[in-house]
């Protein structure tokens, strides 16, 4: 283990442990009222802070707009404090979330919003998002329900947008991706994805040599009169791709081997073609 190694990982803990304290006064002092206003500026702050113990660079193209609903690809858990480190910025996160320990607790004592994967709570979440919206609030949510590589976006589902259309605010996508110093490959120690675990995760940031985070504020998207919120998704979803420089239909390689049994069958046979379109 390296020097820089630990003492990254000591400003985290610090870090955390600071978090954990100021949440805990918060709390304490307002209870499940209402936030003090100081809460979103000091929120930005403190994703800030959690950035630069990493090591994280932040590169920003664009500006958040008003009255908007964010939109974007998902990659990570960094994805929020890389994002929540440009403006005041609310998220719409998966309950999971809320069971990891500390951050969970602090990202609720923050204001995130929590759902149930595949729960029947939409229609209050869709009220609460209408609400926020409505007094100006910046929130912002991921539509692809998932995190992926980075080397793809997935389907954006429709339903969450009609928040935005309710309140009369219109979509601002933002893309982010993750790149080692210069390398203009996405790079694949951030993502968290399939069975990876927060501390695993974590280990790898601390780790990392020259990560950069690269976010783009992309221009605002109107929701044009009767229009389908399917199409307004996919709409933002090209707009994300577009930024990201990524295809909208993703090329993927299989790298498993047929039994054996299976592939004296086939010897004969006429060859698949290898590289099979994947749906988003």
């Amino acid at each position: 283990m390296t020097a820089a190694v630990i003492y990254r990982g000591l400003r985290v803990a610090e870090h955390l442990m600071t978090g954990a304290v100021v949440a805990l006064y918060i709390r304490a002092r307002y209870g499940s009222g209402a936030a003090p206003e100081w809460r979103s500026a000091l929120v930005r702050w403190w994703h800030a802070r959690l950035c630069r113990a990493l090591g994280v660079r932040l590169e920003v193209q664009g500006s958040l707009a008003p009255r908007c609903l964010l939109v974007g690809n998902h990659i990570s858990w960094l994805d929020i404090p890389a994002i929540g480190a440009q403006a005041e910025i609310g998220f719409l996160s998966k309950a999971e979330v809320r069971k990891w320990p500390l951050i969970g607790w602090m990202a609720a004592v923050a204001g995130t919003c929590f759902i149930e994967r595949g729960g029947n709570q939409s229609d209050q979440v869709l009220e609460n998002l209408r609400t926020e919206l409505a007094q100006g609030r910046a929130i912002m949510i991921f539509p692809e329900g998932t995190t992926t590589d980075g080397r793809a976006v997935k389907r954006f589902h429709p339903r969450l947008l009609a928040a935005a259309q309710g309140a009369g605010a219109d979509l601002q996508p933002i893309a982010i991706s993750y790149h080692k110093g210069t390398d203009p490959r996405p790079d694949q120690d951030v993502p968290y994805i399939g069975e990876d675990t927060l501390i695993a995760n974590l280990w790898r940031l601390m780790r990392h040599p020259a990560l950069v985070a690269r976010i783009r504020f992309l221009p605002p998207i109107r929701h044009r009169e009767g229009e389908q919120r399917r199409v307004l998704a996919e709409r933002a979803r090209a707009a994300v791709l577009a930024a990201l420089d990524l295809p909208p239909e993703p090329q993927c390689v299989s790298t498993k081997e047929p039994p054996l049994a299976a592939k004296q069958t086939r010897r004969n046979a006429p060859q698949p073609d290898p590289n099979p379109a994947r749906a988003s």
